[in-house]
């Protein structure tokens, strides 16, 4: 799940910072205990308020007030320059200094956010340059080159707004024991008359994932996707297992099953994980004879995904964060 790269003198964008901007950003400045503490406030200060004034541009509704950077105690006790976007969630706006190549992002900042922003700044502080976008880190450190353009970004937020990010899945919780609504035991699924799949397995590896000489922290949960009068009414099983690997990264695994008395899928039913920016990281697609199919790779910490059921015109996605 590679992110683009791009040519940032080409695509950044130049916006004016106010004076009002510059008032409001010293005054939360003078608040701080101590110099380095008034500065990080005054330059998130700023980089909160240029991507608000990019946002209001693009007829994008914030809520500036609401942020965390906002709250006293917030910008006080954290590295925090957050911006709320009602019905999406919460923008990350990081300062980058003129002649920086990197953008620093503390990791009290990496957990509940959409996406992150670089603005970078003169000496001045009269002029902005808003660099591009990143979806999601897992690092302190982002080199400058990794950062998406702009257009990519509106797309991301768009691609949100249809699926708000209080519906992403969080892997992470998995392995502590907590479970988002509608992820449930395979063998509770399984118990239910209308769901059990008419053909037999011949072992239960193959429905609990090929789950011999597996690790205990391997994580399985499934889910029923029901498209409806394409399949004739008859569901399929999104089964999930997740196993943290060495290097720190999640080994995830999908499996989608028939159902009841369909012994196979039904043949041109894809199976797709969709990276972070929506474009196709994998697919698999059923054949005449499938009863299920699968797709395996591997993922970093907050990392987010999508994984989409669709046949014909119909599709349903469910979303998730590492």
């Amino acid at each position: 799940m590679n992110n683009s790269t791009y040519q940032l003198d080409n695509f950044a964008l130049r916006l004016p910072i106010s004076q009002t901007a510059r008032i409001t950003a010293q005054h939360f400045a003078n608040q701080q205990p101590n110099p380095e503490k008034a500065e990080q406030v005054r330059l998130n200060t700023l980089a909160v308020w240029v991507v608000n004034d990019y946002l209001e541009m693009m007829d994008i509704p914030t809520n500036l007030q609401g942020s965390d950077s906002w709250n006293p105690v917030m910008r006080l006790c954290e590295n925090v320059a957050d911006l709320e976007v009602p019905s999406i969630g919460r923008l990350e706006c990081r300062p980058v200094r003129e002649h920086q190549q990197i953008c620093s992002i503390p990791p009290e900042t990496w957990e509940e956010r959409v996406g992150y922003l670089a603005v970078q700044f003169d000496e001045s502080l009269q002029e902005a340059r808003l660099l591009g976008f990143i979806p999601s880190v897992a690092t302190e450190t982002l080199p400058l080159e990794q950062l998406q353009p702009l257009e990519a970004f509106i797309d991301h937020l768009g691609q949100l707004r249809q699926s708000p990010v209080s519906s992403l899945v969080n892997l992470s919780k998995w392995f502590t024991g907590i479970f988002e609504t509608g992820w449930q035991t395979i063998e509770s699924l399984w118990d239910v008359p209308e769901l059990r799949p008419a053909y037999a397995f011949r072992s239960t590896e193959t429905l609990e994932l090929n789950s011999l000489n597996q690790p205990k922290s391997v994580t399985k949960r499934a889910k029923v996707i029901d498209l409806g009068i394409q399949i004739l009414n008859q569901p399929v099983m999104l089964i999930m297992e997740i196993s943290p690997e060495k290097d720190q990264q999640t080994s995830i695994h999908l499996q989608l099953h028939a159902t009841g008395n369909q012994i196979y899928l039904p043949p041109g039913l894809h199976l797709t994980v969709l990276d972070s920016s929506g474009a196709v990281f994998l697919d698999a697609q059923s054949r005449k004879s499938d009863n299920y199919i699968q797709l395996q790779f591997r993922g970093e910490h907050t990392e987010q995904f999508s994984v989409m059921v669709a046949l014909n015109d119909t599709s349903i996605a469910e979303h998730f964060r590492i």
